[in-house]
C-alpha cells in the first residue's frame, strides 16, 4: 500500500524524491504508482492539482481570467489522496470525493491552461513540496524534475507515441464508461502536447539528468523494472 501523504506535514529535506514527468498518456501515472507501492514511498500526482484547481474554479464560478484570484483560490482548496495498492488515487477536494469529475478530457484541457498561468504554479509550489516526506517521495508530472524538486536524486521522462498515447487514454476512459472518439483524443493530445511545450512557464521538457525512457509497445512491468533499476538496491 502506498502511504497516505497527509499535504500539510512537515517537509522533509532529506527524504529521497523520484521524479517522473512525460506527456499525457506515457504511462507516468500508472508506472509512478506501481513504483511507490514496489517502494513502499509516498506519491504525489501533481498533474491532479492542476485538475483540482480546475474543477473548484468551475464549482466557485469562479473567473478564468483573474489569475490572482485564481491563486488565492489554489492556496485555501484543500486537497487529499486516498490510495489502496496500485489504484488509481480517490481526490477529495475540501472534503467531497472529486475524482471522476477532474478525470474528464475537459477538466484536462482546463488543467493544462491554467498550469500556464504563474500565480498559479507558484501558489502550487508548496502544496507540492509538502509531500516530500520519508521514507521517500515518487512525484509524477510534468516539471518534477525541472523545477519542482530539481534536486532530486532520481529522474526519470517517459515517452511514448501521441498515436499509442491516444490508444492508452480511449481504452482508460472506455473502461470508465465514458463514450469517447479516438481521432478527437489524438487531435486534443497533440493540442496539449503543443501546449505544454510550448508555455513560456515550465514547459514540458525532460530534466538534463533525466533518464528518457520510451514506452511506446513496452509492457507496464519492464518499464517499473527500468525505473527501479535507477535506483540503489538499498532502497529496492
Amino acid at each position: 500500500m502506498i502511504p497516505l501523504c497527509q499535504e500539510y506535514a512537515a517537509i522533509d529535506v532529506d527524504a529521497p524524491v523520484l521524479t517522473i514527468d512525460g506527456p499525457s498518456g506515457s504511462g507516468k501515472g500508472t508506472i509512478s504508482r506501481i513504483t511507490a507501492g514496489r517502494l513502499g514511498w509516498h506519491y504525489l500526482d501533481s498533474g491532479a492539482l492542476y485538475r483540482v484547481v480546475g474543477y473548484a474554479a468551475g464549482r466557485d464560478q469562479a473567473d478564468l481570467n483573474d489569475h490572482m484570484g485564481l491563486a488565492a483560490l489554489a492556496r485555501r482548496t484543500d486537497v487529499h489522496f486516498q490510495t489502496d495498492g496500485d489504484e488509481e488515487p480517490r481526490v477529495f477536494v475540501d472534503g467531497v470525493d472529486a475524482t471522476d469529475a477532474i478525470r474528464t478530457e475537459t477538466a484536462g484541457a482546463a488543467a493544462s491552461a491554467i498550469a500556464s498561468i504563474p500565480e498559479v504554479r507558484q501558489a502550487l509550489v508548496d502544496k507540492q513540496h509538502a509531500f516530500r516526506r520519508l521514507p521517500g517521495l515518487v512525484a509524477d508530472g510534468r516539471d518534477m524534475g525541472t523545477v519542482i524538486f530539481p534536486d532530486a536524486a532520481f529522474k526519470v521522462f517517459l515517452t511514448a507515441s501521441a498515436a499509442q498515447r491516444a490508444e492508452r487514454r480511449y481504452k482508460q476512459l472506455k473502461d470508465k464508461g465514458v463514450s469517447v472518439n479516438l481521432n478527437d483524443l489524438l487531435h486534443e493530445i497533440l493540442a496539449r502536447d503543443a501546449r505544454d511545450a510550448e508555455r513560456a512557464v515550465a514547459p514540458l521538457k525532460p530534466a538534463v539528468d533525466a533518464v528518457l525512457i520510451d514506452t511506446t509497445d513496452v509492457p507496464v512491468e519492464r518499464v517499473v523494472e527500468r525505473v527501479l533499476s535507477l535506483l540503489p538496491e538499498t532502497f529496492r
